[in-house]
């Protein structure tokens, strides 16, 4: 029945990919994972509490230096702000 449609000119028109499309596409078929189907499981282990601990503190650490950083950045753009003035209104 569809195929009637389609022939007739009401049916959706099939339209060939472009040479580029079929030519950077594998011929295998895609791989996807079926539906249902858990992932595979990976060799990763959760960290230790020490390791999260250690994690911990270095982020801490991370996160103090990047807070100076602003700080030192945000007085460098205050001083640099001063010494700038602002230009004369133009004559109306």
């Amino acid at each position: 029945m569809r195929t009637l449609a389609t022939d007739a000119g009401y049916g959706p028109r099939v339209v060939a990919a472009p040479d580029f499309v079929t030519e950077s596409r594998g011929k295998e078929a895609p791989a996807f994972m079926p539906v249902g189907v858990d992932a595979p499981k990976r060799p990763v282990r959760a960290k230790s509490s020490e390791g999260q601990k250690a994690l911990e503190a270095e982020l801490e650490g991370a996160r103090g230096r990047n807070e100076s950083r602003g700080r030192a950045a945000e007085s460098a753009g205050r001083g640099a702000a001063a010494a700038i003035k602002p230009a004369p209104a133009a004559a109306q």
